[in-house]
């Protein structure tokens, strides 16, 4: 489990390609105090696992699930992403519940500034878009962020100068990819509100003949 911010960008250093899945090398620092086989690290907003460890670099191993939900597979040598460790029982929550799996991902299509804040507009399908709710929370990127509207095609997010400069965001340009992880609380809430409905929609279309037939 995540909480949406970031610890540093790392640099990704290889990339090795293995059929419909890959080993993905990343260079860091400050994540290294603690870091262990085995531990989990959302790269992007993708929660992976430590495969290995070699000076001031760890291993990831991707399976095809990841490289289909995500934009990892577009990434190369010295591109940078964002780091995050799994959070701490002792730590702040500075964000909001992020577990590391992808919903899918969106594109950027406006980027705006606005005074001291640079409005980012991302396009993304519907099957992701009906989770989102105006002030409601998003990971993108694995950054936690507040959605500041939602409309037919795209959704907006506005990000300060400190996010823009300690995440990838800031890198960002129109056409690019990111990755999405919408609320879990709002999906589970949708998906049992949906759950009750359809009970009840069931249930209101039972007549006493049915019932007869059946032998009530």
């Amino acid at each position: 489990m995540f909480t949406g911010i970031i610890e540093e960008k790392g640099i990704v250093s290889r990339v090795l390609p293995a059929g419909n899945s890959q080993q993905l090398w990343i260079r860091a620092e400050k994540i290294f105090n603690d870091l262990k086989l085995g531990d989990s690290v959302a790269v992007n907003g993708v929660c992976l696992t430590v495969a290995a460890l070699k000076g001031n670099q760890w291993m990831a191993d991707v399976m095809p699930e990841s490289l289909r939900r995500s934009s990892l597979y577009n990434l190369q040598a010295g591109d940078c992403v964002n780091l995050e460790r799994a959070m701490r029982a002792d730590g702040r929550f500075g964000g909001h519940l992020v577990s590391g799996h992808i919903d899918g991902v969106g594109k950027v299509t406006a980027i705006k500034r606005e005074d001291n804040a640079v409005l980012f507009e991302i396009s993304a399908d519907q099957k992701i878009r009906q989770y989102m709710i105006e002030k409601g929370s998003i990971a993108v990127d694995g950054i936690s962020l507040t959605i500041c509207f939602v409309s037919q095609q795209v959704f907006g997010i506005s990000v300060i100068p400190h996010t823009l400069k300690e995440t990838v965001l800031g890198d960002k340009k129109v056409g690019d990819l990111v990755n999405l992880e919408n609320d879990q609380i709002g999906k589970y809430v949708k998906q049992f509100v949906e759950g009750i409905s359809s009970k009840t929609e069931t249930a209101s279309s039972l007549t006493m003949a049915m019932l007869n037939e059946a032998g009530f």
